[in-house]
């Protein structure tokens, strides 16, 4: 088993994927971590990211954080232009819709991911662009 703060970027979503989430589920500070794979938007090639998540009513979020960067994460770039998308959490890979939290449901979906990573409140705060919660319905 590799230790959980070893795993980042690349190599994370490969050893989750080898492992079924054996390596790479449970990651630094108790949090869980889901596979999303979207199509690139201009090579129409699948991308893959390992990202904290947390589910709420029957579907799963992510924020499109980027560490409070301007910019928006590439994948939050290509799952806007295609919101048909891949996620893969443990060993169960499943096809699901992503969309963008209303205002009305961010709050009580933002609370809960700032529960499980309390860093994001202080991305929030480096950049002027609202950093959206994803919401991912499974199909």
């Amino acid at each position: 088993m590799v230790s959980a703060i070893e795993l980042h970027g690349d190599p994370h979503v490969a050893r989750y994927i080898e492992t079924d989430g054996e390596d790479g589920f449970h990651w630094r500070n108790g949090t869980e971590i889901l596979i999303l794979f979207t199509t690139g938007r201009k090579s129409g090639e699948e991308r893959s990211h390992a990202l904290i998540f947390r589910e709420h009513e029957g579907a799963y979020l992510v924020v499109a954080s980027k560490g409070g960067a301007a910019a928006p994460p590439a994948w939050f770039v290509n799952l806007s232009a295609n919101p048909q998308v891949e996620v893969q959490i443990k060993g169960d890979r499943f096809p699901a819709t992503a969309r963008v939290a209303t205002a009305e449901e961010k709050p009580a979906m933002w609370a809960k991911m700032v529960e499980a990573w309390p860093d994001y409140d202080e991305y929030q705060t480096k950049t002027d662009r609202e950093i959206p919660i994803v919401v991912l319905d499974r199909n």
